[in-house]
C-alpha cells in the first residue's frame, strides 16, 4: 500500500471520515502536501491519516491525492503509514500493557472500596456518599477494560459487533464525566466541612448529596447520549474492524466535544481548585491557639488536598486540554500531534486505582473497616469513616 490513494464515490453525502486515535480526534497531524482537482462536493470520501492535516469545514477541491480509497463495499484502504500505526508496538501492546495494570489494580481495590462503603460504614455522611459512587463508577469502567485490551491487542481488530463498540466509547466519557463531577462535588463538601462547618450542617445531608449524585449520573450519560448515536466501527483494509478510530466528520462534532470539554472539565476544574485552595489557606491560617492542639491532622488534611488535586489535574487535564485544542485547530485549519493524546488516554485510566488509594485507603478509619472485612486483622475499637 502506497501513500497515495483514489478517490472514492459516496451517495450518502458530504461527510467526511477522518482517522484518530481513541477517542474522537485524530492529534498526529502534520502538514499536508496533498493536490486538488476540480471534484464535485458530496462526492468524496477521505480518511485523514496520522501524517496529515486538512481544513475540517472547507470543501475539498482539486483533489488528485487522496489517503483512502474504498476498495469494496463498506470497506476502506489506509496509507501504509496510517496501518502501520493502528497495528504498531505503542496502540497493541504498549497500551494494552497499561490497561491491563489498571484492570489488575483497579478492580479489587475498588470492588473493596465499594463493598466496605454500602456495608460496613453505617453511617453514611456526603463525603461516604460521594466516594461510593465513586467506587461505582471506577468499578463499572473496570469492567469494560477487557473489551478495550482485547481490541487493542487483536491488531486494532474489532470482534464484538457495533453496539458493544459503541458502548464502550460511551462508558469512557461517561466514566471521566462522573469522576470528575463526583471530585468537584467532594472538593466542596470538604470545603464547607472546613471553611463553615456550622453554617453548613444543614446543606450537607444525606438525603441531599444523594440527589447531588443522582444528577451527577443523569449530567454525564446525558454527555454521553450522542455518542451512542455515531456509527463507531468500520472496516479498514489491512486492519480489520476499527472501532472509535475512524468516525464521519461533521461540523457538529467539533462543536459537541468542544461543549463537553468545557461543562464537564474547565468548569469543575476551576470549581475543585479554588476549593481545595481554600482548604489549604484556611488550615495553614488557623490561630495559634487552634492550630495547636490538631497540626497533626491539620498537616494530612493538607498533604491530602495537594494529592487529590495533583491526580484530578494529572489524570484529566492533559485528555480534555488536548481534546478541546484539536477541536479548536480543526475548526480553524489549523494541526495538531496525536502521540500526546495517546498518553493522556492511559493517564485518564489511571483514575481507577489512584481514586481508592488517595480517598478510601488515606484514611485510617476506612482502612479498618477494610481489615475487619477480610479478617486481616480484629479492630478492638470500629470506628465510622468522618468526612474529612
Amino acid at each position: 500500500m502506497t501513500e497515495t490513494s483514489e478517490t472514492a464515490e459516496n451517495s450518502s453525502g458530504d461527510m467526511v471520515l477522518y482517522l484518530e486515535q481513541y477517542p474522537v480526534i485524530n492529534f498526529a497531524l502534520q502538514e499536508s502536501t496533498t493536490s486538488y482537482s476540480d471534484i464535485p462536493p458530496g462526492n468524496m470520501i477521505e480518511l485523514i491519516t496520522t501524517s496529515e492535516a486538512f481544513n475540517t469545514f472547507r470543501e475539498p477541491s482539486n483533489c488528485t491525492d487522496l489517503n483512502c480509497n474504498k476498495t469494496q463495499q463498506n470497506s476502506y484502504s489506509l496509507s501504509e503509514k496510517s496501518v502501520n500505526f493502528l497495528k504498531g508496538l505503542l496502540v497493541t501492546r504498549i497500551m494494552p500493557s497499561f490497561y491491563i495494570i489498571f484492570l489488575f489494580i483497579g478492580l479489587p481495590l475498588n470492588a473493596l472500596a465499594f463493598v466496605t462503603f454500602t456495608c460496613k460504614i453505617r453511617e453514611k455522611k456526603p463525603a461516604v456518599i460521594y466516594m461510593t459512587h465513586l467506587a461505582c463508577v471506577d468499578l463499572l469502567f473496570t469492567l469494560l477494560l477487557p473489551l478495550k485490551i482485547h481490541y487493542q491487542m487483536n491488531a486494532s481488530d474489532w470482534v464484538f459487533g457495533e453496539a458493544a463498540c459503541r458502548l464502550i466509547t460511551a462508558a469512557y466519557y461517561c466514566y471521566m464525566y462522573c469522576s470528575i463531577l463526583l471530585m468537584m462535588c467532594t472538593s466542596l463538601d470538604r470545603l464547607l466541612a472546613v471553611a463553615f462547618p456550622i453554617p453548613s450542617l444543614s446543606w450537607r445531608s444525606a438525603r441531599k448529596a444523594t440527589y447531588i449524585c443522582v444528577l451527577v449520573w443523569l449530567l454525564s450519560l446525558a454527555g454521553t447520549v450522542p455518542l451512542l448515536t455515531i456509527t463507531q466501527t468500520f472496516k479498514i483494509k489491512d486492519v480489520g474492524v476499527t472501532c472509535h478510530d475512524v468516525l464521519y466528520q461533521k461540523e457538529m462534532y467539533m462543536y459537541l466535544f468542544s461543549f463537553l470539554s468545557s461543562f464537564y472539565f474547565f468548569l469543575p476544574l476551576v470549581v475543585t481548585l479554588v476549593s481545595y485552595s481554600t482548604i489549604i489557606y484556611v488550615l495553614t491560617n488557623k490561630p495559634d491557639h487552634l492550630a495547636s492542639s490538631s497540626s497533626g491532622m491539620e498537616r494530612r488534611a493538607v498533604i491530602m488536598a495537594i494529592a487529590v488535586l495533583s491526580v484530578f489535574v494529572m489524570c484529566f487535564a492533559p485528555t480534555n486540554i488536548i481534546l478541546f485544542y484539536h477541536c479548536v485547530s480543526l475548526t480553524t485549519g489549523g494541526s495538531s500531534e496525536g502521540q500526546y493524546y495517546v498518553i493522556a488516554l492511559c493517564l485518564g485510566s489511571a483514575s481507577v486505582f489512584l481514586d481508592p488509594l488517595l480517598y478510601y485507603y488515606g484514611s485510617s478509619q476506612c482502612r479498618e473497616k477494610i481489615s475487619s472485612l477480610i479478617w486481616w486483622r480484629k479492630t478492638k475499637n470500629p470506628t465510622t469513616l468522618s468526612n474529612t
